[in-house]
């Protein structure tokens, strides 16, 4: 939220299209959480702690997705499994299991650990109908375990991406404590060149730790089919 400009203009159109749920992340939807309300507007924000769960469910959100620093993309520091339970146990709103979570094994651990519902991004990635660059797709079913990292941390604004050449650049400027600027400066359009042009060294291949759990390219439906009928299974041995 904090990092785009044009909030108000997008409020004003989720509104006139008549859009039902909208999600927030990087930043407090405290000054449009009324305006949605009052739209009937179903609003779940991204939390990465108790503290900011807490803060959201107070503002009136319908329920929070409680994402763990194992997620690709802006992260928090504490790990879903530790995140996950403590959140659940302090909200009255229901909550969303994110972060770490790419097959049936991970959606019955979630609900284990007291989510109602999972959300699920780096899986997608290696799908069919996902619109991003093939040389991204393969980025990701190469990545290992130990294949991803975070940047930003000393800015604030951390971030986890698949190693590359600037991911190692970036890591080696932020040793050296440079500004902001020089940072953001290299960082500039990385995501576009990326996902849109697949330059996968030069680009932001935002992925979670979870990519290394990844090794073919499917369909939605199948990867969904596939991920619900091994949770019932796990959920079934466990009695969950």
């Amino acid at each position: 939220m904090l990092m785009m400009t044009n909030i108000a203009e997008l409020t004003e159109v989720i509104i006139e299209e008549g859009v039902k749920i909208v999600t927030t992340g990087a930043g407090t939807p405290k000054s449009y959480m009324p305006i949605w309300k009052e739209a009937g507007i179903i609003v779940i924000p991204v939390v990465p702690s108790v503290m900011i769960a807490k803060r959201m469910a107070k503002l009136g959100a319908d329920a929070v997705i409680a994402e763990g620093t194992e997620a690709g993309g802006h992260v928090g520091e504490t790990t879903t499994m530790a995140l996950l339970p403590q959140i659940a146990d302090a909200v009255d709103v229901p909550v969303i299991g994110a972060g770490g979570i790419a097959d049936g094994r991970g959606i019955a651990a979630a609900f284990a650990l007291g989510a109602s519902g999972v959300q699920i991004g780096t899986r997608f990635l290696a799908t069919e109908e996902c619109p991003v660059h093939e040389n991204f797709k393969q980025a990701v079913l190469k990545a290992g375990d130990r294949d991803t990292t975070v940047t930003g941390r000393k800015a604030g604004s951390p971030v986890r991406s698949i190693k590359n050449k600037m991911i190692k650049e970036y890591l080696r400027l932020e040793d050296l404590d440079v500004g902001r600027d020089e940072l953001e400066t290299l960082t500039l359009g990385s995501l576009r060149k990326a996902v849109q042009e697949g330059d996968t060294d030069n680009g932001s291949v935002m992925a979670g730790q979870i990519a290394g759990l990844i090794t073919d390219i499917k369909p939605c439906r199948e990867v969904i089919e596939e991920m619900m009928q091994e949770a019932e299974q796990v959920a079934s041995q466990l009695k969950i």
